[in-house]
């Protein structure tokens, strides 16, 4: 049965097409529609199998009830789980997700703002990379809700939500210092961003705070994006030159990358030479013995993020910005 128009909705119930359009657009109330005509409209719009045109309908109410999520790298599993997570809250309050990958590319993150504007998306989730601060004002100027999270832009002032990336370094390296390492390597990556660089910090202030040299030969940053081959080398170089006892990894893939290396080496982890890996994965569980990380809190990272969202978007009036930092934990296993 091919599904009715609202011109046919509307003839089937004997009422105007603008009394249709106000009870699919949730505005019956608002117009006194009667109780009486929104039933019979509904039922006949379940009956019939009718779907609104969703860009008809955005132009008509200007809401879209799509959200667009702009992150990194969708194919990493932090964000691929908090992807999911937020696409699951979203859709229980109406909403759908969009997202794409920057790749930590500028032009491409400008791109992709642009493009969710033509779709008209109500609100954007973004994990940004600087030189993306006036992209960003000109959404707030058009007061749309702009939530960032995992990385702030200090000089934007909308919601942010993110862990205690400096703390939860620190204590990775405390709890190695405290087993008695004395060479703590830091395998990182080169990008400029705000959460990278508090790992760094948190690496080197817990060397110093604990009177432990801190050495630039210990420190590898691998140049983001390439291939995992020039990573496994880089790593294999760092493990055979320099005697390190320890090692922080920065992201979970860089750890991957690693575990790889202690492979082909016969390199083993054990009293002699432990590893955190930085954002859980269930590669670190699966390995024997169990790699130790640090794991932010996906969950409530995800529901913060949705409940920010819809109070902003239910909400005429400018809210105050919030900066909501949820504490990540170190997960020590074996």
């Amino acid at each position: 049965m091919k599904a009715l128009s609202i011109k046919d909705i509307a003839l089937k119930a004997n009422v105007s097409i603008t009394t249709v359009s106000f009870i699919i657009n949730g505005k019956a109330k608002e117009k006194s529609i009667s109780e009486a005509v929104i039933e019979k409209v509904e039922k006949i719009i379940v009956e019939s199998g009718y779907k609104p045109n969703q860009i008809a309908r955005s132009l008509r109410t200007g809401n879209s009830n799509i959200i667009g999520l702009i992150v990194e790298d969708i194919s990493n599993s932090f964000f691929a789980k908090v992807a999911r997570l937020i696409e699951d809250k979203a859709y229980k309050h109406g909403y759908k997700i969009i997202y794409s990958s920057t790749e930590n590319d500028v032009e491409k993150a400008k791109e992709l703002i642009n493009m969710f504007k033509s779709r008209k998306v109500d609100a954007y989730i973004i994990s940004p990379i600087k030189g993306l601060e006036k992209d960003i004002q000109v959404l707030l100027n058009d007061n749309k809700p702009v939530i960032l999270f995992d990385r702030n832009l200090p000089d934007v002032d909308t919601n942010y939500v993110g862990s205690n990336h400096f703390s939860a370094s620190y204590q990775s390296i405390k709890t190695f210092i405290e087993e008695g390492k004395k060479n703590i390597a830091l395998v990182t990556t080169d990008i400029d961003v705000q959460q990278i660089n508090e790992r760094f910090e948190g690496y080197r202030n817990a060397l110093l705070d604990h009177k432990m040299p801190y050495k630039e030969a210990l420190v590898l940053k691998i140049h983001f994006n390439q291939d995992e081959a020039a990573t496994i080398k880089q790593i294999k170089h760092l493990f055979d030159t320099e005697e390190i006892d320890a090692v922080l990894f920065a992201t979970n893939y860089l750890a991957i990358s690693g575990l790889k290396v202690l492979k082909i080496t016969n390199k083993k982890i054990g009293p002699e030479f432990s590893v955190i890996a930085y954002d859980d994965h269930e590669a670190f569980e699966l390995h024997t013995p169990g790699i130790s990380t640090v794991q932010q809190p996906l969950e409530e990272i995800a529901e913060t993020v949705i409940k920010l969202i819809l109070s902003q978007l239910t909400t005429k009036t400018k809210l105050p910005s919030q900066q909501v930092i949820i504490p990540a934990k170190l997960i020590l296993r074996d």
